[in-house]
């Protein structure tokens, strides 16, 4: 199988993405051999103690190109000694980037936001806007990997990594602690399954309808929804924090609406929360499309991979979003590694890999009922994907993107428990 890879993207993609399509053209016993080596480079660039170690440190660019082709000055007395001095600082010596990341915020976010409230023009706040619309991306998989890991500095910067999401999540579209009661206490407790709140069983999945209905679900419901969740588990506790915490972050944007500059108000905070809260929806959507009736609550077969995308590079690894869900707290420089060790239990379980679509763009085609381009970006993971024509892969995609009823759920469980 021939697919256009390519070669800007992450080395880590390009390792994977090539060993799993040259698995058709080589003997099984050259690939077993040719696999275990692709593991070992892909663990080296993990491993600090390793002379291959390729920490993190802009998303633009990998660290060892840099090495490679910047002049020696700027290497010398630049990017190392930054590198050195962020890894004393971050939790993980791969994840500079995250300090990167931070200064970025700290040197554009905050002073933008304060110049703005200061002495306001449209021009100015509509760039601030979307700006940060293209931060969000980054941002959100950052944050991401901090509600699971429960921070992503050092121990002696604990006080820093407590307090910057409550200055900085405002600046990106999130209500303080939502995410992470949202993400880590409801979705990955449900797992995409019938109480999920966000799940996408109960939708056709290339449906614009069912699709508007979804987002318009969790745009306009989800501040009441989500307290509601928990309280009918009988988390008290919890429901009470998530309901104060998100709206007292709306009391203070409708104060700083109210009190001190509306427009500045609109580009900074408001416009910021609207576009994300429909983007990560659009995101779930393509994460969560594609589920097999047969066995629904395997995360195998209810969420799937992206290799050779632009969000590996942006957005720490967000593709490889089935492993995730099979070990949350795995960290993302991790994922790549993870799937091919397992590449085996992938192919039994019939997940799905996909190349070169994003999950916006997965989105977009699954509405546009365009399964033949999704088909053609299908990776076969095992050779019974393998063996399978393009109208097939077609109407496996399809048949996993249906609704499901309640009694079919119901049916479900009651086998799996025998």
């Amino acid at each position: 199988m021939h697919l256009p890879v390519d070669p800007q993207l992450t080395l880590p993609d390009l390792v994977v993405i090539e060993e799993l399509l040259s698995q058709n053209e080589r003997e099984h016993e050259h690939s077993n051999k040719d696999k275990i080596e692709n593991l070992k480079k892909l663990k080296s660039l993990n491993e600090a103690s390793d002379p291959d170690f390729d920490p993190t440190v802009f998303q633009f660019w990998e660290t060892h190109l840099l090495r490679e082709k910047l002049p020696r000055p700027i290497r010398q007395d630049l990017l190392e000694p930054y590198i050195r001095w962020a890894q004393d600082i971050v939790r993980f010596p791969t994840d500079v980037v995250m300090i990167t990341h931070l200064l970025l915020y700290l040197t554009t976010s905050i002073p933008s936001a304060l110049w703005l409230y200061y002495h306001f023009s449209w021009i100015h706040g509509l760039i601030h806007w979307i700006v940060h619309v293209w931060y969000a991306g980054s941002y959100t998989l950052m944050k991401h990997q901090y509600v699971h890991m429960n921070g992503v500095l050092a121990s002696q910067y604990r006080l820093i990594d407590i307090l910057f999401p409550y200055i900085i999540d405002p600046f990106m579209g999130y209500t303080w602690n939502s995410y992470y009661y949202h993400h880590v206490k409801m979705h990955h407790v449900e797992g995409n399954g019938p109480r999920d709140l966000n799940s996408t069983m109960w939708y056709d999945r290339d449906s614009i309808v069912d699709f508007a209905r979804y987002v318009g679900r969790f745009f306009f419901l989800i501040s009441l929804e989500l307290p509601l969740y928990f309280l009918r588990k009988g988390q008290y506790s919890t429901s009470f924090k998530t309901a104060f915490w998100e709206f007292s972050n709306f009391l203070v944007i409708a104060l700083l609406f109210r009190y001190c500059h509306a427009q500045a108000t609109l580009c900074v905070f408001l416009l910021p929360l609207w576009t994300l809260r429909a983007g990560l929806m659009a995101g779930n959507w393509g994460q969560h499309a594609f589920v097999d009736p047969h066995d629904p609550s395997s995360d195998f077969r209810s969420s799937i991979t992206l290799i050779d995308v632009s969000s590996n590079r942006f957005c720490f690894n967000d593709g490889y979003h089935t492993s995730h869900h099979l070990h949350p707290r795995r960290h993302w420089r991790e994922h790549p590694v993870a799937l091919l060790r397992d590449q085996e239990r992938y192919s039994d379980e019939q997940a799905l890999v996909f190349h070169n679509v994003d999950y916006l763009m997965l989105t977009v085609h699954l509405l546009r009922k365009n399964y033949a381009h999704l088909a053609q970006c299908m990776i076969p993971i095992g050779a019974e994907q393998r063996a399978m024509s393009l109208k097939q892969r077609e109407d496996l995609l399809r048949s996993r993107t249906r609704r499901f009823s309640g009694l079919h759920l119901e049916q479900n469980r009651a086998s799996r428990r025998r």
